[in-house]
């Protein structure tokens, strides 16, 4: 079923398409979710609440757009909306905390076109990118730590090594894939970090 497909089903009201599209991009928009937000019940809970608010408003879809870069763009205002309402800083040697103001900045990112991927679309994939590119072992304890959602500890007595050497490899794989990120997306210095953290 292509994007065209979707909009026209999912906006008259057809259900089945709708499962369909929640079955094909759930795990996707939920890892994305996991970005910002570390605690994986609130991420699933915002990707919910995206997914319903979807669906509730299917009516407003238009012709052009597509589905899942709307539902990219809403999950994101959520996350967001959510960091900032905790009044969440983030604290990194290169930046001192994100405020409100910045945050709004990110509101304003826009999609190149229909045919095009999303400025989101397109920094998962390049994250994805960066994690395939690391060393072996510290692609496994950063995807143990930040995909899988697993503890320093837990990931140290999995791996049989010391909680000194998860931190020390969760550091560099940050400060590997932020370097070579800043460098693609020199514009989205926040929404990188937050991703990060």
């Amino acid at each position: 079923m292509n994007k065209i497909d979707f909009n026209s089903r999912i906006k008259d009201g057809d259900a089945c398409a709708f499962e369909t599209f929640f079955k094909l991009t759930h795990l996707r928009v939920l890892s994305y979710s996991k970005l910002f937000i570390s605690d994986s019940n609130q991420a699933d809970d915002l990707v919910q609440d995206c997914y319903l608010k979807l669906w509730e408003k299917r009516h407003t879809i238009k012709a052009s757009q597509s589905v899942e870069s709307l539902l990219f763009v809403m999950l994101r205002h959520r996350c967001l909306n959510y960091l900032r309402d905790k009044k969440f800083y983030y604290s990194d040697s290169d930046i001192n905390s994100i405020k409100e103001i910045d945050l709004q900045h990110l509101f304003e990112l826009d999609f190149t076109g229909v045919e095009n991927k999303s400025i989101e679309e397109e920094l998962v994939d390049a994250i994805r990118l960066e994690i395939e590119n690391l060393p072996e072992k510290r692609k496994l304890v950063f995807i143990k730590s930040k995909i899988d959602g697993m503890k320093n500890r837990e990931i140290a007595d999995e791996l049989g090594i010391s909680l000194k050497a998860v931190e020390k490899h969760l550091h560099q794989a940050k400060e590997q894939i932020q370097k070579s990120l800043l460098a693609k997306y020199p514009m989205l210095v926040m929404l990188i970090a937050m991703i990060l953290r």
